[in-house]
């Protein structure tokens, strides 16, 4: 076929990589489930998701995790639920929580603000 793959396969031929990564599914013998591990550069396992053999993956959920923790590692803030076309604050972040009572008095006048501990703003373009 001509093709090269820039990234490692491996075969699992006794599935003892499954076993250990939780993928082989109960009651269905070596039959595994639907797994994915999102890893960092530092080789950090970031989240894992897995689905039932019968149920498959939802691409645009996890490219959509992927690029919120991509964001949250660089900006250093959090993501609300179904970023980045939240019902609530659309495409805005979460800011960290102030620390102290005069981070708190500028986060008022930095940034959006319901109470003196949830603040959001907008990403940088």
């Amino acid at each position: 076929m001509d093709v090269t793959i820039p990234f490692p396969i491996i075969a699992d031929m006794n599935g003892a990589v499954a076993s250990k990564l939780g993928m082989v599914h109960p009651g269905k013998g070596s039959q595994t489930v639907r797994a994915v591990f999102l890893v960092d550069p530092e080789s950090t396992i970031r989240i894992i998701l897995y689905y039932p053999q019968e149920i498959g993956r939802n691409m645009e959920e996890i490219l959509r995790a992927l690029e919120a923790l991509q964001v949250s590692d660089r900006e250093k803030v959090a993501m609300p639920a179904n970023w980045p076309n939240n019902d609530f604050m659309k495409d805005r972040v979460i800011i960290p929580p102030a620390t102290t009572v005069q981070d708190a008095k500028k986060r008022k006048n930095q940034y959006e603000c319901y109470d003196w501990w949830f603040c959001h703003k907008e990403l940088k373009k």
